[in-house]
């Protein structure tokens, strides 16, 4: 059986965790920031966890990740 292709869009956008979880950066912190309140944008700061119900479907993107 070949070997699965890793989706390298998503590889570039969510990184595994030694855990098995997968982190990703929020959106909409590039422009239109005036309208946005300061708390908005602080916490889109941080990285943000996927849920446990993405985790399917990231292992078919990822066949490859580190804690599957």
């Amino acid at each position: 059986m070949p070997k699965m292709k890793t989706h390298r869009g998503t590889a570039k956008r969510v990184k595994v965790t030694g855990t098995g979880k997968y982190v990703v950066k929020h959106s909409g912190k590039s422009h239109i920031l005036t309208k946005k309140t300061r708390k908005r944008k602080n916490k889109m700061k941080k990285d943000g966890v996927l849920l446990d119900v993405y985790k399917k479907h990231m292992i078919s993107l990822l066949p490859y990740g580190v804690g599957r």
